[in-house]
């Protein structure tokens, strides 16, 4: 594994321990299609909520958010179809969030894209 798939497996990690915090639950870890991944899954209530974590270690070309870009959210949208599809949710809830952590500040934005 090279320092920036160790740097981002940490961001994940602690992406994923601050939304158990919060009350979702993580259903799965880095669900990967042809043509997208999707970081986590997780579960709050009866919401299935996809989340892409981004990590930048300073604010450089925009930060972290400024990193989902229209065709990554179309990457993102992909895999959650295929998620779906694959566990029999096509007429679920879901949504879909991000966790940015620019410089070690962690922010959780709901809601930060719809599949629209």
């Amino acid at each position: 594994m090279t320092s920036q798939q160790k740097t981002g497996a940490a961001g994940e990690a602690a992406a994923a321990a601050y939304l158990q915090q919060q009350g979702l639950a993580i259903v799965a870890r880095n669900f990967r299609v042809r043509g997208g991944e999707l970081d986590l899954i997780c579960k709050e209530k009866n919401v299935t909520v996809f989340i892409e974590v981004r990590l930048r270690s300073h604010a450089n070309f925009g930060g972290a958010a400024a990193s989902i870009t229209a065709s990554k959210r179309r990457r993102i949208i992909l895999a959650a179809q295929h998620w779906l599809t694959q566990y029999h949710l096509h007429d679920a809830p879901c949504r879909f969030d991000c966790v940015l952590i620019d410089s070690g500040q962690l922010e959780w934005i709901r809601d930060a894209f719809t599949a629209d």
